[in-house]
């Protein structure tokens, strides 16, 4: 990953459920976007974690650019941008910079990592917000376990101070599922992670009962954020508290 390489998340919110034929119709202009390295459109569910409720109304994308000037030239020009401004009734945008990443996502590293780059320590400087991107397909025979198990990490998570906002994204219905979320802090991340009984049972059981066939969790550094998520921006929010 070249130390320019940035990521993007959208989360886009339309008046009816007919968007979801945006879909099959984005596909072909995002394979066309210029400086566009890796792409995923994501239907989201209702819920803070993976969860089998899904909101029509609501998608996402989420995208690895090979510099700040792909982004900007795909918001400005391109006509999916060009739509989510005309019909979106609620619309949020994120850029990101990878802080650090494992796993594969459909037999890729998105973000090709190296170590930490100097421009991404910099930006973060060691503290403030971190996203954080998990994604897995789950082995349709684990599929029955892991939907049990997830509605304790939902309902941890609406309680959980360090987390200032958090959606349920997924490629495919029920198999293939992925979770974005904004934090406080590196150290909100790990008292979740560790600390938290719902979530260190799950990761247990995924690990023990080998629920995943391919699994990645990436840290991201957000900035330069734009619209409202559930009607606030939750990084502005965030640093007026």
């Amino acid at each position: 990953m070249r130390s320019d390489v940035i990521a993007s998340f959208h989360l886009v919110r339309y008046a009816g459920v007919d968007a979801m034929r945006y879909m099959a119709f984005d596909r072909p202009k995002l394979r066309a976007a210029p400086g566009l390295r890796f792409w995923r459109l994501l239907g989201t569910g209702r819920g803070r974690s993976m969860s089998l409720g899904a909101d029509l109304r609501r998608w996402a994308l989420f995208a690895v650019w090979d510099d700040e000037a792909g982004l900007d030239d795909f918001l400005e020009r391109s006509t999916i941008a060009a739509r989510w401004r005309a019909e979106a009734e609620e619309s949020w945008h994120v850029r990101l910079v990878p802080l650090a990443s494992r796993g594969r996502w459909g037999g890729r590293d998105p973000f090709e990592v190296l170590p930490a780059s100097p421009r991404t320590s910099a930006r973060h400087g060691g503290s403030g917000p971190v996203a954080v991107l998990t994604r897995a397909s789950i082995r349709p025979a684990r599929l029955p376990a892991f939907y049990r198990s997830i509605a304790s990490v939902d309902r941890a998570l609406r309680h959980e101070d360090g987390c200032l906002a958090s959606v349920g994204v997924g490629e495919w219905p029920l198999a293939r599922q992925a979770t974005f979320s904004l934090w406080k802090d590196e150290a909100a991340i790990a008292r979740f992670a560790y600390r938290e009984g719902a979530h260190r049972g799950v990761i247990g059981r995924v690990r023990g009962e080998d629920w995943y066939s391919e699994e990645l969790f990436a840290r991201l550094v957000p900035y330069g954020s734009q619209g409202t998520w559930d009607g606030r921006d939750p990084l502005r929010a965030h640093s007026q508290g």
